[in-house]
Formats: C-alpha cells, structure tokens, sequence
C-alpha cells in the first residue's frame, strides 16, 4: 500500500523507468552495460517505492497513551522553552526519521486540532540545533481531556523540501490516523506536558502509531 502523496511520483517514476529500458535495449549494444543500467533503474524505482509506502498499523487508541506520530530513531529527550504556543517550559522527545523510514506522519493523541500553521523557512539538516525554530515546519496542537495540549512539530531537513499536514483546527480526530506526510527525510518533535511519564530512551527506534512515547500515570 503506497500513500497518496506518493502516487504522482510513483507512477512518472515508473514512465520514466519503462521509456529508458527501451532506449537502453535499442541503443546500448554491450550487454554488460545494458544489464548495469537496467539494475541501476530497477534500484531506484524500488527505492521510490518503498519511500511512499504506507503500511497499516495496529494503535492502541489508549488515551493515557501517546504513540509516536513517525517511525525512526529518538534524538532528543530533554526540557525546553516552547516559544510557538505554549511560551513555557515543556518535555521535547524527537525523532528523527532516516530516508528509509516510512514518512507518513500519524496523530501521537486522540481528541480535537485546536491549532494548525505552516511555517516557511530554510532546510538546515534535521539534527541541527536550529532546525525546529529556522527549517520549514508545521506545528500542530491536539487537546484531549487527559493530556491538555500536545504539540507536535513536522520539520524539513536538507532533502524534505515539502511538508504535507492534513490537520485542521476544530477537526476531531483519532489516535493514530494519518495526519500528514514529509517528503525524503526529517525530524518530528513532541512537547508533552513536564512530569509526563516518558516510555523511550535515546536512540530507541520507534513505530508510527504503535510505539509508545509517553503514559499518563
């Protein structure tokens, strides 16, 4: 199953991929050749594929449960300065998600979108320091009754150069659905509320929609 964001570019991929095997096998008469250009292609429509797929996951759709809204590998766990929304103090896990990681974004909560913006700016790596306050973003805020507020945060890195974000203010959504999708690697960060029971450690590899971040206690 591929998602919707990729189904433009899966399939011009796949024209493209077809048209040059016909001009390889007119054109090219070396055989070793011909056999290393056709692997070549082959490679790379599958990676194309396997970039925009979108396998089915089994959430928990636990409301003391914050699921982590992207598949890869935990960067940061650490107290910061939320300036965007909260202006205070809160927990920040991140996670940063490889070229190979699926990179379909899911809703880490249950309950209601009381805040959604795109924010424009510059593709610094994912891992820089300044890549959630400078790189393109979308912050997005979901509230439910056990949590409050929990803000995630879609940031671009040096290959993302867009950033898809379904979510809507006033939409009621549920725990786990896709809430939107980043093109070609970057990072997503959590801000939970301090105190909150964190159930990942540094360098941890997580599931979108199935691995749990955080529990209510």
């Amino acid at each position: 199953m591929f998602h919707k964001e990729g189904h433009k570019i899966i399939v011009g991929t796949l024209v493209i991929v077809v048209a040059l095997f016909l001009i390889t096998d007119t054109y090219i008469i070396l055989p070793w050749l011909n056999m290393m250009v056709m692997i070549i292609l082959l490679v790379f429509l599958l990676l194309i594929l396997q970039f925009f797929r979108n396998p089915k996951r089994q959430t928990s759709y636990n409301d003391n449960y914050v699921v982590s809204p992207v598949d890869g590998k935990v960067v940061v766990i650490e107290e910061v300065f939320e300036k965007e929304f909260f202006k205070e103090k809160r927990l920040q896990v991140s996670i940063f998600m490889s070229p190979i990681n699926v990179h379909v974004t899911r809703y880490p909560i249950g309950g209601k979108v009381i805040y959604s913006k795109y924010h424009p700016g510059k593709y610094l790596v994912a891992w820089h320091p300044k890549a959630s306050e400078e790189n393109e973003r979308t912050t997005v805020v979901v509230e439910n009754e056990v949590y409050g507020p929990v803000l995630y945060r879609q940031i671009a890195g040096a290959l993302a150069k867009r950033i898809v974000n379904y979510a809507k203010e006033g939409q009621e959504i549920n725990q786990g659905m896709d809430s939107g999708f980043i093109k070609f690697g970057s990072r997503v960060d959590l801000f939970l509320p301090l105190g909150t029971n964190i159930k990942v450690r540094l360098n941890q590899k997580v599931r979108g929609a199935e691995s749990i971040i955080a529990e209510k206690e």
